[in-house]
């Protein structure tokens, strides 16, 4: 089984009560894990249950649980960094997700193809999350590396 610590942060309220229906306006979750097989199953999960109890509309949760898996694979596959963060932040109109990672990225040594890479069964990761967001970045340091991404909340309250 993972090892997943979850840490949540209060939502205040100016009247402290909150209708069922309405999405969380401020808040965050973070979310750590070995970097193992599990890992990527296990964050999309604690994504998607986040998101969910923030009562975000399901096209945004469905969204950030791909978003997860995307990056949280690429560490897997490329960092070499034995553990990985996830951090989800809201406020008002538009969700940021974090996702830490204390390796060093590497490199592909060849470019990609198109023609020959066309039937390839990875590899289009950061394209469907940059295509999925307001924005992204990613931030490498000596101590591992960050991607930012953006997402807008359609309807969230502000």
């Amino acid at each position: 089984m993972t090892d997943l610590e979850h840490l949540r942060a209060p939502v205040p309220t100016s009247d402290g009560q909150r209708a069922a229906t309405e999405p969380r306006a401020s808040g965050w979750a973070v979310c750590a894990n070995a970097t193992t097989a599990d890992a990527a199953p296990a964050l999309r999960h604690f994504a998607r249950d986040t998101a969910e109890r923030w009562r975000l509309p399901a096209d945004v949760v469905d969204t950030l649980a791909l978003v997860v898996t995307e990056l949280v694979t690429n560490v897997l596959l490329h960092s070499g960094s034995p553990d990985v963060t996830v951090l989800i932040k809201v406020h008002g109109a538009s969700l940021t997700v974090e996702v830490r990672d204390t390796g060093q990225w590497r490199a592909r040594r060849d470019r990609r193809r198109s023609a020959e890479d066309a039937d390839a069964l990875c590899g289009r990761g950061l394209e469907l999350v940059r295509h999925c967001s307001s924005w992204s970045r990613a931030v490498l340091t000596a101590a591992g590396t960050r991607m930012l991404v953006c997402l807008p909340l359609a309807g969230a309250a502000s």
